[in-house]
């Protein structure tokens, strides 16, 4: 059972990685390998994936820029509160959260991101296309982010073990049909 987990992971990642891929060469053939075309920010690649402790949080790869390291620090604070329908909507402080409401936390904490947003105003944000570091997956109904490889969010879909609904690190990656990929540019 391992092992076909471990495949699916595998062919998860590889899809994700040719689909990141295909939007990334674009851009880096315009600007150098520097980011989106239009920012003015550099920031070097990912050396590595973030990784899920065995407490459930995350620690960033050593390269990580400082916003990255921050929005993880973020999704760690509020990693196992309570899915709340609404919460995090009126103030980024909130008892629970749901899934704008968590995305839309730790965006701010990250320096992107100045008022909560609902999930598809989160499917406008920032640019079209995956990020380097953090990248948000939204449409009408709901949003969860990458960041440093791992996927954040409050659903469990596509999880093999249930951790519950709210704001979690996930072990896997789910696919983004039916989502807008959006990142900030130069993360």
């Amino acid at each position: 059972m391992r092992s076909k987990t471990l495949s699916r992971r595998a062919a998860l990642a590889g899809v994700l990685l040719v689909a990141s891929l295909g939007a990334a060469v674009p851009a880096m053939a315009q600007t150098g390998g520097t980011g989106s075309p239009g920012s003015t920010a550099t920031t070097s690649a990912p050396s590595g994936s973030a990784r899920i402790l065995s407490d459930g949080t995350a620690v960033a790869p050593a390269n990580a820029p400082r916003q990255v390291r921050k929005a993880i620090a973020a999704a760690n604070r509020i990693h196992r509160r309570p899915y709340i329908w609404g919460g995090g909507h009126r103030s980024f402080k909130s008892k629970g959260y749901d899934c704008s409401g968590a995305v839309s936390y730790v965006l701010h904490a990250a320096g992107v991101l100045s008022s909560p947003l609902v999930s598809g105003q989160l499917a406008l944000w920032g640019v079209p296309g995956p990020g380097t570091w953090i990248t948000v997956y939204a449409n009408r109904t709901h949003t969860y982010m990458t960041i440093a490889g791992l996927r954040y969010d409050t659903s469990p879909l596509g999880e093999t073990v249930n951790q519950g609904r709210g704001p979690r690190w996930r072990y896997t990656l789910r696919l983004p049909t039916g989502f807008a990929v959006r990142h900030y540019a130069g993360l």
